[in-house]
């Protein structure tokens, strides 16, 4: 049985087939062309470590920076500064609803959908649909932080120990 974590796609990828060694193959073959979208495809957007989302935040001063946590989230966790909060979905539903994303991005942005737009939520998960989503709109500039604020899970399941814009040390605040 092959399984290949990918953690660009956001989890685990394995051949339906697993008949052996070329199984491996296939999947290896598949992670690598999610990771390595084609040019004009939906998936053109990039995918940045923290530190280098921090530095094109210095070489982009205009980009807009979107945290797409729920605000309550980032005020307790924390999150960078300078950051607008756009939840990608809210309590009590917790249901997306992209539509209402998009337009709060687009007014956010000025209607400017050639503007970088840099998306950070815990772990770099939630981005990904709301990149999509901002991509499908016509957003031509979309970025996603990789391992998202927190980072990912270690082994005994606490976050900010593996990776995340905190662990690196980046600039961040809390209430």
């Amino acid at each position: 049985m092959c399984f290949i974590s990918n953690p660009v796609i956001g989890g685990l990828l394995k051949d339906p087939e697993d008949d052996g060694p070329e199984a491996c193959l296939r999947v290896a073959g598949r992670a690598a062309a999610a990771a390595h979208p084609k040019a004009g495809t939906i998936a053109d957007m990039k995918n940045l470590s923290p530190k280098e989302t921090w530095a094109l935040l210095q070489q982009e001063p205009d980009a807009l920076f979107v945290d797409v946590r729920m605000e309550i989230e980032s005020l307790y966790v924390g999150r960078p500064p300078g950051v607008h909060t756009i939840a990608w979905y809210e309590y009590p539903d917790l249901t997306p609803d992209p539509a209402r994303f998009v337009a709060a991005v687009e007014r956010e942005a000025g209607a400017d959908k050639n503007r970088p737009v840099i998306l950070i939520c815990r772990s770099g998960k939630r981005t990904l649909d709301a990149g999509r989503a901002l991509e499908a709109a016509g957003f031509s500039h979309v970025v996603n932080v990789l391992h998202g604020f927190e980072g990912d899970l270690d082994d005994a399941f606490h976050r900010s120990t593996l990776n995340g814009w905190r662990f690196d040390g980046l600039p961040w605040e809390q209430m």
